[in-house]
């Protein structure tokens, strides 16, 4: 089994009521505790909403972000792939009501110059070996 790392993305349909918005958090609440007493889902936490960019020239206000790509929060899933993450988190209630959510593995091993990886450039690690 592996752990996978799940962002929960964009907002709530703007067509939709509050009643109704609250409804699927219910929704989410219930079945996330049902997944979480089976071990599947781990809690995370929702976000705030305020937000600094840190870089090696200064310290910036946020958010950065397109509406659509705001995060809101993220939680863990523990699965037997990412294709089997993704099933479980395409029973998440909030779906239909204007989120989605990007699934990501977490990797234990500690990041290398020398290996491919999210922050590497392409092929950049291969040319150095």
């Amino acid at each position: 089994m592996s752990e996978f790392l799940l962002l929960s993305r964009g907002r709530w349909d703007a067509d939709r009521s509050p009643e109704q918005i609250q409804g699927a958090i219910d929704a989410f609440y219930a079945w996330f505790g049902e997944q979480a007493a089976a071990g599947v889902l781990r809690a995370g936490s929702r976000l705030g909403t305020g937000c600094r960019l840190v870089t090696r020239e200064r310290v910036l206000d946020g958010p950065f972000t397109e509406a659509k790509e705001i995060i809101g929060g993220y939680w863990f899933i523990t699965a037997g792939s990412l294709d089997e993450a993704a099933r479980i988190a395409s029973r998440n209630p909030c779906l239909a009501f204007g989120l989605s959510f990007e699934i990501r593995p977490l990797e234990a091993e500690r990041a290398s110059a020398f290996r491919d990886g999210n922050e590497t450039p392409s092929g950049r690690a291969a040319a150095a070996r």
